[in-house]
């Protein structure tokens, strides 16, 4: 009998941070994924939260950043975007743990009799666990690259650590681990300093795991005498430390690490041989675009998840964010984004205040805080024709805006904020109810992709060039069916129902009555990519390039 031919291991490049958290695991993790995949290689992407959380469902996104949902229906870390962003692909609840996620599942199994009456410890039972997770995930791809969430030191990530050293003492071929550390530049100093660096590389080397790669950031490239001053104190090769500036996009990252041939020295430490030469030209061409876009755009994006103390959080909305910038770069115009926070617009909109905008968007959100503030600013959009784009709570205050003041339904409501409102435009679904009803909050919204069915000769028709369509969800509300029949006769068209039709899924007015004004129950820019724009946000920038021409 012919023999079988042995699968090859899942190869694992693990990514740690140094000395601080924020300047860049999520995207060096993205950009070491892509340059691997420009070489001809399988590559899927983890990220490991380190909370005990377990998703990221019920975290506040001025704390968290932005909560963003995988196909499959999960609620993850914000840094998921970004790898399917990067890698252009489709990642599952399975590219994403925390440890309560991973308590959770050694708790079950203890109590389901899994081990068997062993004694189950913190060690080994919970980075066996994260092993398991880690090549089920990396399971029929060539390179599986992890992120580990918070710094080297931090007591909440040590176990995941354990199972860097565990997994690399059973597979030593398969495993390489690359430390994101920052060298800072002290004003009053003015030389860039590695000792913060050199300490971080020690206290991991104390849990048994050494960095083959550092990933230097910093706001100016290493220069060369910094590389062997990390290389001589660190213990790592000096071609294998690697500059990582600021950048004017995170997308050069993956073509500044190319510089460093960082790929190839990569599958060098993992034993692979590249399959082609580094194909990343539509990557650069993307880039360059970035660079040489002169022409603007002016973007307001009204919101409330934006204050964090005395600063502004934009990574509440970084996947809204990306999006715009894809589609605007896709038509020759630099988005600028205005942070504009509706809780200013409670009272209305001021003589001027949006005026000389050219395009307004109004992103998801939960609660009343900043709710009227965002209804005026909708109703100023519609009256004044600039293009407006309202996403899953942007589309139900839209649809709110319209009810009041179209069909002069002044009482009109969501059940969200006021339950006994006269007019229920915007309604929670019946098995909603039930688990608000036990306070069951957790990953219990309609989440993840759900088909729609596309009306003709509609915005949203033309623009997706097809009538059946898939996008992800996040929500508990829907526009009530029973208002429907009243806001057609007045004059909105909902271009985008459920398969049964019950659910009604994109709202706009006719282009011959507003440039743009269209709404979406569900998060188009979770779909949206650098090489392949979303059709609804292209059509939103259009229709802004044209509004400032006139």
């Amino acid at each position: 009998m012919p023999t079988r031919k042995k699968a090859r291991r899942t190869k694992f490049v693990f990514v740690v941070g140094g000395v601080m958290s924020g300047v860049g695991k999520g995207v060096a993790t993205s950009s070491i994924g892509t340059i691997l995949k420009a070489r001809g290689f399988s590559v899927t992407a983890l990220k490991i939260d380190p909370y005990i959380n377990v998703d990221a469902g019920t975290m506040n996104p001025t704390e968290h950043g932005e909560v963003y949902v995988t196909e499959d229906g999960d609620e993850t870390d914000q840094d998921m975007g970004n790898y399917e962003r990067f890698l252009d692909t489709t990642l599952t609840s399975t590219n994403y743990m925390t440890t309560g996620r991973v308590y959770r599942a050694v708790i079950e199994k203890e109590r389901n009799l899994g081990y068997k009456g062993k004694c189950v410890q913190v060690v080994p039972h919970i980075p066996h666990e994260v092993i398991r997770r880690l090549q089920k995930a990396g399971k029929g791809h060539d390179v599986a690259v992890v992120e580990v969430g918070g710094t080297v030191g931090e007591y909440e990530n040590i176990l995941f650590i354990e199972a860097i050293r565990m997994l690399k003492l059973q597979f030593p071929d398969d495993v390489t681990t690359v430390m994101v550390s920052y060298l800072p530049v002290p004003s009053k100093v003015g030389e860039m300093k590695t000792k913060p660096t050199q300490h971080a590389v020690r206290t991991l080397n104390t849990t048994g795991v050494h960095p083959d790669f550092i990933i230097g950031r910093s706001d100016r490239p290493l220069d060369k005498k910094r590389k062997e001053k990390i290389a001589l104190f660190c213990n790592v090769e000096e071609d294998r430390v690697i500059s990582a500036p600021d950048v004017e996009s995170i997308y050069q990252v993956p073509i500044n690490f190319e510089k460093d041939n960082m790929s190839g020295l990569l599958l060098k430490t993992l034993g692979l041989r590249p399959r082609t030469s580094s194909k990343l030209g539509p990557w650069k061409s993307f880039a360059r675009k970035v660079q040489r876009v002169e022409d603007e755009v002016q973007i307001a994006v009204v919101g409330k998840y934006f204050d964090t103390g005395d600063f502004v959080l934009s990574d509440a909305y970084i996947s809204v964010l990306e999006a715009i910038k894809f589609s605007a770069y896709g038509l020759g115009v630099r988005p600028k984004i205005h942070w504009l926070n509706s809780k200013e617009f409670e009272k209305g909109v001021p003589r001027g205040a949006l005026s000389k905008y050219d395009g307004i968007l109004v992103p998801g959100g939960f609660g009343e805080t900043g709710i009227e503030g965002k209804i005026h600013v909708i109703e100023f959009a519609r009256k004044h024709r600039i293009p407006y784009f309202g996403l899953c709570y942007g589309m139900q205050l839209m649809v709110l805006e319209y009810a009041r003041h179209v069909l002069k339904l002044k009482e009109a409501h969501t059940v969200e904020i006021d339950p006994d409102t006269k007019h229920p435009i915007v309604d929670i679904m019946p098995e909603q109810k039930e688990l608000m009803a036990v306070a069951n909050y957790g990953g219990t919204m309609r989440l993840g992709a759900y088909p729609a069915v596309l009306e003709k000769g509609t915005i949203a028709g033309r623009l997706y060039g097809t009538d059946h369509i898939e996008e992800r969800h996040r929500h508990r509300y829907e526009i009530n069916p029973e208002y429907i029949p009243q806001l057609i006769e007045a004059g909105l068209v909902f271009s985008g129902r459920s398969p049964d039709g019950v659910l009604m899924e994109i709202a706009e007015l006719p282009r011959a009555r507003h440039p743009f004004f269209l709404g979406t129950q569900f998060h188009p820019e979770f779909t949206a990519r650098p090489l392949s724009p979303h059709p609804l946000f292209t059509g939103f920038v259009r229709a802004a390039k044209v509004h400032r021409r006139t």
